[in-house]
């Protein structure tokens, strides 16, 4: 793809159905648990993603042998005990799930490593998994600042601990419980409001025991997992960006095909309803703890609406791609409790609100959020994604309804989470 994509359309309709990539999350954590565990597992709908990948491609290094054949992926683990020390550093890439669950596994495993990230990974802060992780006796150092990688990972026998999350964020907790698998003792987790569970979920399909009681998350250390199948649903975070371009443009009508309904990821759907939009789901299923199902939405009116509380732990991925929606409701929207945000890819607060103002949105920045108010009418320009593809196709998604064309600068990073985004786009547009 080249460093500039031009989105325009003459009078775009979106209209079809369409079936979005693997859900990220649960791609990332298949080929964990699927490593961690002794004997073979296959996934089947994974994420090829440069995210997922760059998780994969950690694993081989630890001895782990992985096949991949387009979306179905065989993991075939001689189990935690027995992975090897790899011989060079380990590589999270952009992905932040890879290094901070990571940290949580390699620090009770028996090898020693280094883990390393790109320019945009090494900003973010590591420290709100690297703490709880010494409590339990962890080895993480660094060569510079602790609090970014590079770290180096000792690998040692951890203990129990009982941690009171500071913020709600699936990833402390889910470092926290994986390094509790190994560790001495019973390891509980409480969370002050409930993040994405797809680590308990998928846990107990390994079949680790987990008990749960209100917010407070239990695992004993010990437990050896077991190779299982794996079916990954549509990514509800990827679908966002359609859901909100169905929204926004006059009499577009699609239908979302085997998306993911966890209930800790579908706070996009209660929002697109506080703001008016007509919203049709059917064809529910389950497997193995994850729901899924077709959600439909239509072009609707649309009406401000605040967004916080423990609505944020559940949309926070979706959060930009709000703020554009916002833009063209009726009213006010308050995007708020959303302090997460500023250590993202990016500072998604700041640059979301200098990217949509560049259209001519009328957006105050707030220390944990957003203020919107609409409607306002958006031209084209310009648009930053910052290598964050959360920005890269909210930008997309606003080329849409911009009354000019829509410039974005490296677009290749869409590519971390939705490989073929602008060929589905281009098919529903229009069809």
């Amino acid at each position: 793809m080249s460093e500039q994509q031009t989105v325009s359309f003459e009078k775009p309709v979106l209209r079809g159905a369409l079936q979005v990539p693997g859900d990220k999350s649960i791609s990332h954590r298949a080929v964990m648990l699927g490593s961690i565990a002794k004997g073979k597992t296959t996934i089947s709908g994974f994420l090829d993603g440069e995210d997922c990948l760059s998780t994969i491609e950690m694993f081989k290094q630890l001895g782990v042998k992985i096949t991949r054949n387009g979306t179905n992926v065989t993991v075939e683990s001689p189990g935690i005990a027995n992975w090897q020390t790899p011989a060079t550093a380990l590589d999270a890439g952009n992905s932040g799930t890879t290094a901070r669950l990571m940290l949580g596994i390699l620090s009770g495993s028996s090898v020693t490593s280094e883990m390393c990230g790109d320019q945009y990974l090494s900003k973010r802060p590591m420290k709100r998994v690297t703490n709880p992780l010494e409590e339990m006796g962890a080895d993480i150092t660094s060569k510079g600042t602790a609090d970014y990688l590079p770290l180096t990972i000792t690998g040692k026998t951890l203990q129990a601990i009982d941690y009171l999350m500071p913020v709600a964020s699936a990833q402390v907790k889910s470092a926290v419980l994986l390094a509790g698998l190994q560790a001495k003792g019973t390891t509980s987790v409480t969370e002050i409001a409930t993040s994405r569970d797809h680590t308990e979920r998928m846990l107990v399909q390994f079949g680790a025991k987990l008990e749960q009681q209100g917010q407070v998350i239990r695992i004993e250390g010990g437990q050896q997992l077991t190779g299982t199948n794996v079916v990954v649903p549509g990514d509800i975070s990827s679908a966002a960006f359609f859901m909100v371009a169905t929204a926004l443009v006059e009499n577009s009508d699609v239908s979302f095909l085997k998306v993911g309904l966890n209930p800790t990821r579908t706070g996009i759907l209660d929002v697109l309803e506080a703001m008016g939009v007509e919203i049709e789901l059917s064809d529910e299923q389950g497997f193995s703890g994850e729901r899924y199902g077709t959600v439909r939405i239509k072009h609707s009116k649309l009406r401000g609406t605040e967004i916080g509380g423990k609505l944020i732990p559940r949309l926070i991925d979706e959060l930009p791609v709000l703020a554009l929606l916002a833009t063209q409701a009726d009213g006010q929207t308050v995007i708020k409790d959303a302090e997460e945000l500023r250590v993202k890819e990016t500072d998604r607060i700041e640059a979301v609100a200098t990217e949509l103002r560049k259209l001519g949105a009328d957006i105050e920045t707030t220390p944990d959020g957003m203020i919107i108010n609409g409607p306002t009418p958006l031209t084209g320009a310009t648009l930053q994604s910052y290598g964050d593809h959360r920005l890269g196709m909210m930008a997309a998604v606003a080329g849409l309804i911009t009354s000019s064309p829509v410039q974005i600068d490296n677009p290749s990073c869409i590519a971390i989470s939705y490989p073929h985004f602008f060929e589905d786009l281009s098919e529903l547009v229009n069809p």
